[in-house]
């Protein structure tokens, strides 16, 4: 069988996590959001000054349907509709507008049908980047590259009844916020600075929101 083991950060200890619990607007909607990496489940469990716990699990993924937006028939603009179709994005300006309907036309998928989606995690930074390509601000491959700053890592996030009933909790340990809060800061303050970088640079080339809207983009131009 297939086991995974994944871990969830957080400042409470969870022994048996809820199909149904959980915030709406999260990144992939309602669910139970985990990764494979067990440090970004320590940073992600510490708020500014308190502990958290690293809660580990095993999950047998046969007869489960995933969504794995790292696939190569995915593209950066799958897991953006997902973003702006779950998250709650001030609508700021007229193009911005015109780049959601777009997106929503062209690359939505059903996550509702999967049991599990695995895919990017848009911290705060990550989701202004994601607000910068759809003002214009940046193409598309500069915000293929700021994906990748800061090495946030994957999402596992369980979607279904199915999928939770596959889980199974593990152990916990607490985590100390004077060392993760910190490692998660400095990971976004990188992240950042590198950003900042790729903003000094115009993309003669590169497509951006507005390209795409008038249709004046090749699909096979979209990076992963």
């Amino acid at each position: 069988m297939n086991k995974l083991t994944i871990f969830h950060g957080s400042t409470n200890i969870i022994e048996k996590p809820i199909f149904g619990k959980g915030k709406s607007y999260n990144d992939y909607g309602l669910g139970f959001y985990c990764t494979k990496e067990i440090d970004l489940a320590k940073e992600w469990a510490c708020l500014e000054g308190i502990d958290g716990f690293n809660n580990e699990y095993e999950i047998f993924t046969n007869n489960l349907n995933i969504l794995n937006l790292c696939d190569e028939k995915y593209s950066i603009l799958h897991w953006l509709t997902i973003l702006v179709e779950n998250r709650k994005f001030r609508i700021s300006t007229p193009i911005m507008k015109k780049g959601i309907e777009w997106l929503i036309k062209n690359y939505h998928l059903d996550i509702e049908s999967y049991d599990i989606i695995i895919g990017y995690r848009a911290d705060d930074s990550y989701f202004s980047f994601a607000r910068d390509f759809l003002t214009n601000q940046i193409s598309l491959t500069q915000l293929s590259y700021a994906m990748k700053f800061g090495k946030l890592g994957i999402q596992f996030v369980l979607k279904s009844k199915k999928a939770f009933d596959n889980i199974k909790f593990i152990k916990y340990e607490t985590v100390d916020s004077s060392i993760y809060y910190l490692k998660r800061k400095m990971r976004d303050e990188k992240a950042r600075k590198d950003y900042y970088e790729i903003l000094e640079k115009y993309d003669d080339n590169g497509i951006f929101i507005r390209d795409l809207i008038k249709g004046e983009a090749n699909k096979n131009d979209i990076p992963i």
